[in-house]
């Protein structure tokens, strides 16, 4: 039998009434080609209805469902009971329905809740290192099959930008993991620290994005921002333009994509225009897609799993990575404003650390603030 066409043209579809409405009519006339599914986000649900698991196994059973993390933090200093009942959790999924990769998020979680925090940067320090290998190679554990993570939308400064490609590609290295490369994220970097999209792609791993997602975000006015507004991650309006360029121009430069996904959050598909939209940016990322693999000689051969089995010790922790990340959360989430933040900041144990807190943007912290407080409401 002749392989199937790839990269696959995808949506991320949770059970989220919105989302399913918006994304019905794309799935009946079966032009919906792969399926990412948020896992944890199952605890707002109960249980889940027989449809939505028949909807998920179909594309299991065709080696075409992907399963997306959200809440798993991967990054913070502490180990929590949580993360250990989600990777209970995703080891029950995995036997349930066959994913043909997990991923989750860089950074970790403000607040204490589990499922209610900003996810945010870490310094890039070999402490954050072992710890975020450690902790995907846990994942990999949980689920075995291949692991990657997506990168951040948020940073704090240009450096921190310029950097984040290459610790994505440390941290993946022992799982042999794989990068979803958001292009959405990229486009919030290339706004919020005037960066070019060719000096910042070729910081990437390229060889390492097996995903790509495209989504839209929105404009947050900032009298600190050197441009008078911040593009936010926020998932609730249609793809923009300059994405879709973004998409055009990114798809050839990477030799092992298997999958491209639409995303959009169901607040952001509540009328029947936004729905009509959602499956028109739908048919013309398809279509971006059609006419890159028509240009493609053959599969990817990558198959992004560790190159021996993994050997698992104790959980790593560090409890000054902790404490700071504790003192930052509680920073972020109270502040009245930025200046408050800043000399909160000054006088907690991030000063003189890693984090170079001293160097941080004024319109990024002032994001950082909204992020972490609008979460913890």
């Amino acid at each position: 039998m002749e392989e199937a066409p790839i990269p696959f043209a995808a949506i991320a579809c949770n059970l989220d009434f919105d989302i399913l409405a918006a994304a019905f009519p794309l799935l009946e006339a079966g032009q919906v080609e792969a399926l990412e599914w948020s896992f944890d986000t199952l605890f707002r649900a109960g249980q889940v209805p027989d449809w939505f698991s028949e909807l998920l196994s179909a594309y299991s059973q065709q080696g075409r469902l992907i399963g997306h993390g959200v809440f798993f933090s991967l990054l913070s200093g502490k180990w929590t009971p949580q993360q250990q009942q989600w990777l209970q959790h995703l080891q029950q999924l995995s036997a349930q329905f066959r994913f043909d990769h997990i991923t989750e998020h860089f950074g970790f979680f403000t607040g204490e809740n589990f499922h209610y925090g900003a996810p945010l940067p870490i310094p890039y320090t070999q402490a954050s290192l072992r710890i975020g290998q450690d902790r995907l190679s846990r994942i990999y554990e949980a689920c075995q099959c291949p692991v990657g993570l997506e990168n951040l939308a948020f940073a704090y400064t240009p450096d921190e930008v310029k950097r984040h490609g290459e610790f994505l590609n440390k941290l993946l290295e022992p799982v042999n993991g794989f990068v979803i490369l958001d292009l959405h994220n990229l486009y919030c970097q290339l706004h919020n620290f005037a960066v070019s999209y060719e000096e910042l792609i070729e910081l990437y791993p390229l060889e390492r994005v097996r995903e790509i997602h495209i989504s839209g975000g929105s404009w947050e006015e900032s009298e600190q921002a050197p441009q008078g507004k911040v593009r936010r991650d926020t998932h609730d309006e249609a793809v923009p333009e300059a994405v879709f360029e973004l998409l055009a121009r990114t798809l050839p430069r990477c030799p092992n994509l298997k999958y491209v996904v639409l995303e959009q959050l169901g607040n952001g598909l509540k009328t029947e225009s936004s729905r009509t939209q959602f499956r028109h940016d739908f048919l013309r990322m398809e279509a971006l897609v059609q006419k890159h693999r028509a240009s493609l000689l053959g599969h990817p051969e990558h198959l992004f799993r560790p190159p021996q089995p993994l050997q698992l010790g104790e959980v790593i922790e560090d409890q000054s990575l902790h404490e700071q990340q504790r003192q930052l959360s509680r920073i972020l989430e109270t502040a009245a404003s930025v200046e408050e933040a800043q000399r909160r900041l000054h006088a907690s144990v991030l000063v003189g650390t890693d984090w170079q807190m001293e160097q941080w943007e004024p319109h990024m912290l002032e994001t950082a603030i909204h992020l972490a407080q609008k979460w913890k409401q």
